[in-house]
Protein backbone atom coordinates (compact mmCIF):
# COMPACT_ATOMS: atom_id res chain seq x y z
CA UNK A 1 0.00 0.00 0.00
CA UNK A 2 1.53 3.36 -1.11
CA UNK A 3 2.49 6.28 1.90
CA UNK A 4 -0.10 8.04 3.33
CA UNK A 5 1.10 12.16 3.45
CA UNK A 6 -2.56 13.21 3.44
CA UNK A 7 -5.31 12.87 6.35
CA UNK A 8 -8.77 14.41 4.77
CA UNK A 9 -11.53 14.80 7.30
CA UNK A 10 -15.10 14.51 7.30
CA UNK A 11 -16.11 17.43 9.97
CA UNK A 12 -19.73 16.25 11.56
CA UNK A 13 -19.72 12.84 12.93
CA UNK A 14 -16.08 12.29 12.12
CA UNK A 15 -14.05 15.11 14.55
CA UNK A 16 -17.41 16.55 15.65
CA UNK A 17 -19.93 14.95 18.34
CA UNK A 18 -22.51 17.01 16.37
CA UNK A 19 -24.93 14.21 15.42
CA UNK A 20 -27.23 14.74 17.42
CA UNK A 21 -27.29 18.62 16.94
CA UNK A 22 -27.78 18.15 13.26
CA UNK A 23 -30.82 15.90 13.99
CA UNK A 24 -32.66 17.28 16.40
CA UNK A 25 -32.15 21.14 14.48
CA UNK A 26 -33.59 19.69 11.63
CA UNK A 27 -36.39 17.75 13.03
CA UNK A 28 -37.23 21.83 14.38
CA UNK A 29 -37.03 22.80 11.53
CA UNK A 30 -39.42 20.88 9.58
CA UNK A 31 -41.95 21.95 12.62
CA UNK A 32 -41.17 25.31 12.04
CA UNK A 33 -41.40 25.32 8.22
CA UNK A 34 -44.79 23.46 8.69
CA UNK A 35 -43.77 20.48 6.92
CA UNK A 36 -44.02 16.54 8.07
CA UNK A 37 -41.04 16.21 10.93
CA UNK A 38 -38.49 13.13 9.82
CA UNK A 39 -37.48 10.67 11.45
CA UNK A 40 -34.38 10.59 13.69
CA UNK A 41 -33.20 7.68 11.22
CA UNK A 42 -34.02 9.64 7.84
CA UNK A 43 -32.00 12.63 9.18
CA UNK A 44 -29.09 10.36 9.94
CA UNK A 45 -28.62 8.89 6.55
CA UNK A 46 -28.59 12.73 4.93
CA UNK A 47 -25.63 13.95 6.99
CA UNK A 48 -23.12 14.67 5.08
CA UNK A 49 -24.74 15.93 2.29
CA UNK A 50 -24.58 19.77 1.34
CA UNK A 51 -27.61 21.42 2.85
CA UNK A 52 -29.88 22.05 0.25
CA UNK A 53 -29.31 18.36 -0.72
CA UNK A 54 -29.79 17.03 2.16
CA UNK A 55 -33.23 18.64 2.52
CA UNK A 56 -34.32 18.30 -1.10
CA UNK A 57 -33.10 14.26 -0.07
CA UNK A 58 -35.40 14.59 2.99
CA UNK A 59 -38.45 15.57 1.10
CA UNK A 60 -38.00 13.60 -2.28
CA UNK A 61 -41.70 14.72 -3.04
CA UNK A 62 -41.71 17.80 -2.63
CA UNK A 63 -41.91 19.89 -5.48
CA UNK A 64 -42.49 23.40 -4.57
CA UNK A 65 -38.96 24.94 -4.04
CA UNK A 66 -39.59 27.91 -2.04
CA UNK A 67 -41.38 24.85 0.93
CA UNK A 68 -37.34 23.28 0.72
CA UNK A 69 -35.79 26.61 1.24
CA UNK A 70 -37.99 27.92 4.15
CA UNK A 71 -36.74 24.20 5.68
CA UNK A 72 -32.96 25.41 5.10
CA UNK A 73 -33.77 28.70 6.68
CA UNK A 74 -35.12 27.21 9.07
CA UNK A 75 -32.24 24.89 9.99
CA UNK A 76 -29.94 26.93 9.73
CA UNK A 77 -31.88 29.21 12.63
CA UNK A 78 -32.33 26.33 14.48
CA UNK A 79 -28.75 25.06 14.56
CA UNK A 80 -27.50 28.25 15.09
CA UNK A 81 -29.99 28.38 18.41
CA UNK A 82 -28.24 25.22 19.71
CA UNK A 83 -24.65 26.35 20.18
CA UNK A 84 -25.12 27.77 23.13
CA UNK A 85 -24.26 24.08 24.20
CA UNK A 86 -20.69 24.09 21.97
CA UNK A 87 -20.46 20.99 20.63
CA UNK A 88 -17.29 18.64 21.64
CA UNK A 89 -14.71 16.62 19.12
CA UNK A 90 -14.64 13.07 20.05
CA UNK A 91 -11.70 12.10 22.34
CA UNK A 92 -8.33 12.17 21.45
CA UNK A 93 -9.14 14.35 17.96
CA UNK A 94 -7.13 17.60 19.39
CA UNK A 95 -3.82 15.59 20.54
CA UNK A 96 -3.86 13.00 17.47
CA UNK A 97 -4.23 16.28 14.71
CA UNK A 98 -1.32 17.51 16.71
CA UNK A 99 0.45 14.38 16.69
CA UNK A 100 -0.22 13.93 12.90
CA UNK A 101 0.62 17.67 12.11
CA UNK A 102 4.26 17.38 13.71
CA UNK A 103 4.94 14.08 12.11
CA UNK A 104 4.43 16.10 8.58
CA UNK A 105 1.21 14.84 7.55
CA UNK A 106 -0.93 17.32 5.68
CA UNK A 107 -4.37 17.94 7.26
CA UNK A 108 -7.54 18.89 5.76
CA UNK A 109 -11.10 19.08 6.13
CA UNK A 110 -13.97 18.32 3.53
CA UNK A 111 -17.44 18.97 5.04
CA UNK A 112 -21.28 19.34 4.11
CA UNK A 113 -21.49 22.09 6.27
CA UNK A 114 -21.47 25.70 4.94
CA UNK A 115 -18.48 27.95 5.30
CA UNK A 116 -19.51 29.80 7.86
CA UNK A 117 -20.84 27.21 10.10
CA UNK A 118 -17.36 25.37 9.39
CA UNK A 119 -15.45 28.33 10.91
CA UNK A 120 -17.71 28.99 13.96
CA UNK A 121 -16.53 25.73 15.04
CA UNK A 122 -13.11 26.18 14.20
CA UNK A 123 -12.90 29.28 16.35
CA UNK A 124 -14.72 27.62 18.78
CA UNK A 125 -12.00 24.72 19.00
CA UNK A 126 -9.30 27.37 18.09
CA UNK A 127 -8.48 25.08 15.28
CA UNK A 128 -8.96 28.46 12.59
CA UNK A 129 -5.74 28.23 10.13
CA UNK A 130 -4.49 24.74 11.78
CA UNK A 131 -5.45 22.77 8.57
CA UNK A 132 -3.59 22.92 5.39
CA UNK A 133 -7.01 23.12 3.24
CA UNK A 134 -10.48 23.27 4.08
CA UNK A 135 -13.69 22.59 1.45
CA UNK A 136 -17.28 23.44 2.32
CA UNK A 137 -20.55 22.48 0.53
CA UNK A 138 -21.45 26.08 -0.30
CA UNK A 139 -18.32 26.72 -2.27
CA UNK A 140 -18.19 23.87 -4.35
CA UNK A 141 -20.35 20.04 -5.45
CA UNK A 142 -22.12 18.45 -2.62
CA UNK A 143 -20.71 15.08 -1.72
CA UNK A 144 -20.62 12.35 -3.15
CA UNK A 145 -19.49 14.39 -6.35
CA UNK A 146 -15.47 14.27 -6.06
CA UNK A 147 -14.73 17.72 -6.58
CA UNK A 148 -14.47 18.96 -3.13
CA UNK A 149 -11.31 15.96 -2.74
CA UNK A 150 -10.15 16.89 -6.34
CA UNK A 151 -10.30 20.80 -4.98
CA UNK A 152 -8.05 19.73 -1.64
CA UNK A 153 -5.69 17.42 -3.47
CA UNK A 154 -4.64 20.38 -6.12
CA UNK A 155 -4.01 22.97 -3.41
CA UNK A 156 -1.97 21.03 -1.14
CA UNK A 157 -0.13 19.58 -4.13
CA UNK A 158 -1.23 15.63 -3.05
CA UNK A 159 -1.61 12.73 -5.17
CA UNK A 160 -4.84 10.91 -4.55
CA UNK A 161 -2.57 7.35 -3.97
CA UNK A 162 -1.24 9.20 -1.31
CA UNK A 163 -4.52 10.86 0.27
CA UNK A 164 -6.93 8.74 3.03
CA UNK A 165 -10.61 9.77 3.33
CA UNK A 166 -12.20 9.49 7.11
CA UNK A 167 -15.55 10.28 7.35
CA UNK A 168 -19.11 8.14 8.84
CA UNK A 169 -21.25 8.49 5.77
CA UNK A 170 -21.46 6.62 2.87
CA UNK A 171 -21.81 10.10 1.04
CA UNK A 172 -17.84 10.85 2.35
CA UNK A 173 -17.07 7.08 1.21
CA UNK A 174 -18.41 7.17 -2.11
CA UNK A 175 -16.61 10.75 -2.66
CA UNK A 176 -13.53 9.23 -1.48
CA UNK A 177 -14.11 6.53 -4.24
CA UNK A 178 -14.66 8.91 -6.74
CA UNK A 179 -11.87 10.25 -6.94
CA UNK A 180 -9.52 7.55 -6.14
CA UNK A 181 -8.39 7.68 -2.60
CA UNK A 182 -9.05 5.32 -0.28
CA UNK A 183 -11.53 5.80 2.66
CA UNK A 184 -11.47 4.71 6.44
CA UNK A 185 -14.91 4.29 8.01
CA UNK A 186 -15.68 5.92 11.08
CA UNK A 187 -18.35 3.94 12.53
CA UNK A 188 -19.26 5.91 15.29
CA UNK A 189 -20.81 8.74 13.66
CA UNK A 190 -24.29 8.88 11.48
CA UNK A 191 -24.26 5.85 10.19
CA UNK A 192 -24.15 2.10 10.51
CA UNK A 193 -20.89 -0.24 10.52
CA UNK A 194 -23.19 -1.93 7.59
CA UNK A 195 -23.87 0.50 5.73
CA UNK A 196 -20.23 2.09 5.84
CA UNK A 197 -19.23 -1.75 4.61
CA UNK A 198 -21.28 -1.60 1.26
CA UNK A 199 -18.91 1.23 0.43
CA UNK A 200 -15.91 -1.05 0.88
CA UNK A 201 -13.30 1.20 2.75
CA UNK A 202 -10.18 -0.09 3.69
CA UNK A 203 -10.33 0.24 7.18
CA UNK A 204 -13.00 0.73 9.88
CA UNK A 205 -12.13 2.41 13.16
CA UNK A 206 -14.59 2.15 15.99
CA UNK A 207 -13.60 4.97 18.02
CA UNK A 208 -11.41 8.07 16.83
CA UNK A 209 -8.59 6.64 18.96
CA UNK A 210 -7.73 3.96 16.28
CA UNK A 211 -7.06 5.45 13.33
CA UNK A 212 -3.46 6.24 15.11
CA UNK A 213 -2.76 2.82 15.22
CA UNK A 214 -3.68 1.76 11.63
CA UNK A 215 -1.31 5.17 10.57
CA UNK A 216 1.11 3.62 12.85
CA UNK A 217 1.85 0.62 10.73
CA UNK A 218 4.13 0.10 7.84
CA UNK A 219 3.62 1.86 5.12
CA UNK A 220 1.31 4.52 6.66
CA UNK A 221 4.20 6.96 6.94
CA UNK A 222 3.80 10.89 7.47
CA UNK A 223 5.40 12.54 5.14
CA UNK A 224 9.01 13.79 7.03
CA UNK A 225 9.53 10.73 7.96
CA UNK A 226 8.98 9.50 3.93
CA UNK A 227 11.05 11.96 2.62
CA UNK A 228 13.29 10.91 5.38
CA UNK A 229 13.49 7.41 3.79
CA UNK A 230 13.44 8.65 0.20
Amino acid sequence: MPDIDTLIFDWDGTLSDSVGHIVSAMRAAAEEAMMPVPDVSAVRGIIGLGLPEAVAALYPQEGDNQRLAAVVGCYRHQYRSQEVQPVSLFPGVLEALARWRAEGYRLAVATGKGRNGLDRMLAQHDLLGYFDATRCADETASKPHPLMLQEILQELGSLSSAAIMVGDSSFDLDMAANANVRAVAATYGAQSREQLLRCAPVHCIDEFAELAGWLSKSGRVGRKTAIGEA
